[in-house]
């Protein structure tokens, strides 16, 4: 069994009567990518704060790598390295300077974790320029060698994708693996960013209004959301072949483009096929998909009819 690095136990946080942060509870461990899913003013920076020992919570604690946030806060948050959305940094600096200046507010770094820290980003070539040179993407990468100064057991990032380019988002992807993998390293992540989560995240809880509505491993989420697998018909008239679908089989098709969408029935798929050419509808594939992370988030949140939770 991996370490347990964070545990969140009865979390909750309010400002005056609205409460943000309804009884959280759960756990991540090292090596493990976990993703903190939810739309924008849902309360995910609101726990990250807390998280960071920025917010204090309302009730409840945070604990990492056994300690308490409130009791033993310095014991606690020398675990933790934290990159927030919009990182602050010293833009008349070059980023080996900013590096170095942070470097004076934490014990224990070398030179050689600095060095180490710039590798794992990949700004090597750019480290002793100034940073107000600096993409958006970089900055957030120097953000991240920041974080990673200490050697963290726990890595907390607030919406890192936001503002990166596609070849950025894959670097951060990648190099977010590779701390997992090989330094056992704990990372929390916060987005709304359905699609990059899918790609990145071991274990996903899903949040709104304060509440966390699921969580489970990202595959066992998949295989339990009635249903990983659908079948998907490309034909040359999906409304008109959905129709066919719902008429003749009492299966309501969803339409995607050029092609109908139909629960994983593997034994039926010839009927399928035939009854839509006995009607004149071309069938130009058929397809086995598997339902994505958005589409699961979407029938999660009408089972739950969050708008009435209270």
């Amino acid at each position: 069994m991996s370490e347990k690095i964070l545990e969140i136990r009865n979390l909750s946080k309010s400002y005056g009567s609205r409460l943000v942060l309804r009884n959280l509870n759960f756990e991540v461990y090292a090596g493990e990518i976990f993703g903190f899913i939810g739309p924008n003013g849902a309360g995910k920076s609101t726990l990250i704060r807390i998280m960071s020992g920025l917010t204090p919570p309302t009730s409840g604690d945070v604990f990492i790598c056994g300690r308490s946030i409130q009791t033993e806060f310095q014991k606690a948050i020398a675990n933790v390295g934290v990159v927030m959305e919009n990182c602050e940094l010293y833009h008349y600096m070059t980023g080996r300077q900013n590096l170095q200046y942070f470097t004076g507010l934490i014990k224990g770094v070398t030179k050689q974790d600095i060095e180490n820290a710039i590798n794992i980003v990949g700004l090597t070539n750019r480290i002793n320029d100034k940073v107000k040179t600096y993409s958006y993407g970089m900055r957030q990468r120097l953000g991240l060698a920041q974080a990673l100064l200490h050697k963290p057991k726990l890595l907390i990032l607030d919406e890192p994708t936001n503002g990166l380019d596609v070849n950025g988002i894959i670097e951060l992807r990648q190099t977010l693996k590779i701390l997992a993998a090989k330094q056992n390293m704990a990372i929390f992540v916060s987005s709304h960013i359905l699609s990059e989560m899918e790609q990145l995240c071991d274990t996903v809880a899903i949040f709104d209004h304060g509440n966390i509505l699921e969580l489970r491993t990202l595959a066992d989420l998949q295989d339990n959301s009635g249903g990983k697998k659908h079948i998907q018909i490309k034909v040359d008239y999906p409304n008109y072949a959905g129709k066919i679908i719902s008429l003749k089989f009492g299966i309501e098709a969803e339409l995607a483009g050029r092609s109908i969408i139909l629960p994983y029935m593997p034994d039926y798929i010839e009927q399928f096929v035939q009854a839509l050419k006995q009607r004149d509808v071309t069938v130009f594939g058929v397809s086995v998909i598997s339902k994505s992370l958005e589409d699961i988030y979407l029938d999660i949140l009408k089972e739950r009819k969050l708008g009435n939770i209270k």
